[in-house]
């Protein structure tokens, strides 16, 4: 799915409440709870700190859409079109950064 569909789709969904998006400061908080718990993840998976073994796995890849997810929020809260800010990273990469590091041969 492209991002312009997918914040479409967030819109619309959240168009069914009200207020339709929390105010910006909620939802940066609600993302910084999102990306703790991708990091509880990752540690647990591939770091020093291990769960409990009553604590069950979760997937990545759900854990950083739910990431994606709130950040559309933010976005569509305020008006801004992520597709274009992503081609605007890419295009930093493929210029700025291009050769900024080691290449594989």
């Amino acid at each position: 799915m492209k991002m312009e569909q997918f914040q479409k789709e967030v819109d619309a969904w959240t168009g069914q409440f009200t207020p339709q998006y929390w105010s910006p400061h909620e939802i940066l908080a609600q993302t910084t709870e999102e990306v703790g718990e991708l990091a509880r993840e990752v540690n647990a998976r591939f770091g020093h700190k291990k769960k409990k073994v009553t604590e069950s796995d979760r997937e990545l890849g759900d854990e950083m859409a739910d990431i994606i997810f709130t950040l559309a929020c933010l976005a569509n809260s305020q008006d801004i079109d992520l597709s274009k800010h992503l081609q605007r990273v890419m295009d930093k990469c493929y210029k700025r950064d291009n050769d900024r590091f080691e290449k594989k041969k």
